[in-house]
């Protein structure tokens, strides 16, 4: 590099030495923006971290090898993708490069959808750069309520919720009138079982749900039997796993205990991905074996929607909640959802014209509000009118959603109609997830003997999420510290147990070779530790 290069902070090919100080790098930022261009890399030390900041020419994704005294700076190996907008990259690099990452590479270029990490902002703890637009005003306000504002792509805000609705129901596989984006998903759990749970003490008073559920929904299903006057002793079946060893449920004994229970069960609820083995439940199987017994079957689909297909309306699943902010990136406590078979939403017009009806003649009970009211007298304001819901799963509405939660929901659900749907995004994620299982089948031994993946083998069995089980609980702390410090964010279930998901939206095989790297680091180093 020139000195006249250097001065002018132009990074090309080619290599650039680093201070002596500055210690081995334990990773780097690609951050490339239409708007300024800037290439930044963030160099770290064991006592503190530094920052420098080269302009670049033109909107390319570099890769960068990293040597004792200095960094090489070339193009991506075999392309010049053009990335659009703004894309945050986090790459954290092995300290030599090597076959395993070369063919990790490989198969992210030959990725079909690899285009769509572009549309995410990946999360870096070393990024600290923030960018002002000086185009964006303040929001509009009441204005886009009832109107479209000039010029905006956005709905309304009195139809942001049907937008999403429409956007939502084919991830789901329902009709668009089937689902409504509402709420939060425990709330939603208690706003189907108050329309649904309709217990007979001396007959159908039974909620069946898995003994390992998540604890919300425990507590959900406890008090709604308590809301009716019930005992959760009495009227609550928890599905125990039936290997004493192993966290998994088989359809067998799952179908088994709801033949046993069968004739005073009034709800099945359960997972359709249970969140902490990853275990994906046969939906259809289930749901067509407990209707035949006239149960009411809803379905938790917090770490199955967005993650794997699936077919609600078709498989006649009666309803169904899930949030937003797994796989559906909407951000933490994003909007959530729920889907009402349209069987259980028709909205008789016959009771609106007989005045001797009881409200509830033409549609199903539920907890209402005036967001779910007919909308052509929501804004009425007036008190005497009867409540009529809209038909299909807005009846169930209550409140105004939030605009600004349910329009960020939108933008990532429009990211799913990019890649054609559920079905190139699970090609991707069966890829990416076997990817991940085998190599880290293919750690050393001793490395292996620290841990076992309780997440089904069959792939047809599970989402994206692989569950690694610890073998000594001591290892969980100092395991996820030193993932932490390596700026590998994966997820924890104490005592013992790490969740990884390589989602097929954003994470590449390269994601997933880094990952296994630096997570045999932190299980060789901290297996030291626990010997000591």
């Amino acid at each position: 590099m020139t000195e006249q290069e250097s001065s002018a902070n132009v990074a090309t090919r080619g290599t650039y030495p680093l201070a002596p100080q500055s210690g081995k790098s334990r990773q780097f930022l690609v951050c490339l923006s239409s708007l300024c261009h800037s290439f930044r890399m963030a160099l770290s030390s064991a006592s503190k971290e530094r920052f420098m900041t080269y302009e670049i020419q033109e909107s390319r994704l570099f890769t960068c090898v990293l040597h004792e005294h200095s960094i090489e700076i070339i193009d991506r190996v075999g392309t010049g993708v053009e990335l659009p907008g703004s894309d945050p990259t986090t790459l954290t690099m092995p300290e030599t490069d090597s076959p395993g990452r070369q063919h990790a590479l490989s198969l992210d270029e030959r990725d079909p959808l690899r285009s769509i990490r572009g549309e995410f902002v990946i999360p870096t703890k070393n990024e600290v750069t923030s960018k002002t637009l000086p185009s964006q005003g303040k929001l509009p306000g009441v204005q886009g309520h009832f109107k479209p504002i000039d010029n905006s792509p956005l709905p309304t805000w009195l139809n942001v919720d049907a937008l999403a609705a429409s956007l939502m129901a084919p991830i789901v596989g329902a009709q668009e009138s089937e689902v409504a984006v509402m709420q939060t998903l425990t709330a939603n759990l208690h706003f189907l079982m108050c329309a649904f749970y309709r217990p007979d003490r001396n007959g159908r008073h039974k909620i069946i749900l898995e003994s390992k559920a998540f604890p919300s929904d425990h507590i959900a299903v406890e008090t709604q039997i308590r809301l009716h006057g019930l005992s959760p002793a009495e009227s609550m079946v928890c599905i125990e796993p039936p290997a004493p060893h192993s966290p998994i449920l088989t359809t067998d004994h799952i179908l088994s205990t709801v033949a046993e229970h069968a004739s005073d069960t009034a709800v099945l609820l359960l997972p359709g991905i249970q969140y902490y083995t990853g275990q994906l439940l046969d939906i259809p199987t289930i749901t067509a074996f407990a209707r035949a017994r006239s149960i009411f079957v809803i379905w938790d689909l917090a770490h199955a929607a967005g993650n794997v297909p699936l077919h609600l309306h078709d498989w006649d699943v009666d309803a169904a909640a899930w949030c937003s902010y797994k796989y559906l990136n909407s951000g933490p406590g994003g909007i959530a959802s729920l889907f009402v078979h349209s069987r259980h939403t028709v909205v008789a017009s016959a009771s609106a014209a007989n005045p001797e009806a009881a409200p509830e003649d033409g549609f199903a009970p539920r907890l209402a509000g005036w967001w779910g009211n007919d909308k052509a007298t929501r804004f009425a304001m007036d008190t005497t009118a009867a409540f009529r819901p809209v038909p299909g799963a807005a009846g169930f509405q209550l409140s105004n959603p939030s605009v600004l939660d349910t329009t960020a929901l939108c933008a990532s659900l429009e990211v799913f109609e990019t890649t054609g749907g559920m079905g190139p995004l699970r090609e991707k994620s069966l890829r990416l997830t076997a990817y991940l299982e085998s190599l880290l089948e293919e750690l050393p031994e001793d490395v292996k003997n620290m841990f076992h993946i309780i997440t089904p083998r069959a792939a047809k069995k599970r989402g994206a999420q692989l569950s690694i089980l610890l073998t000594d609980d001591a290892l969980l702390g100092p395991v996820m510290e030193t993932l932490e410090a390596r700026a590998v964010i994966v997820d924890e279930r104490k005592p013992n147990v790490i969740r990884v998901a390589p989602a097929p939206l954003y994470n590449s095989f390269t994601d997933c070779y880094n990952f296994v790297d630096e997570f045999r680091k932190a299980l060789e180093s901290a297996g030291k530790g626990t010997q000591q």
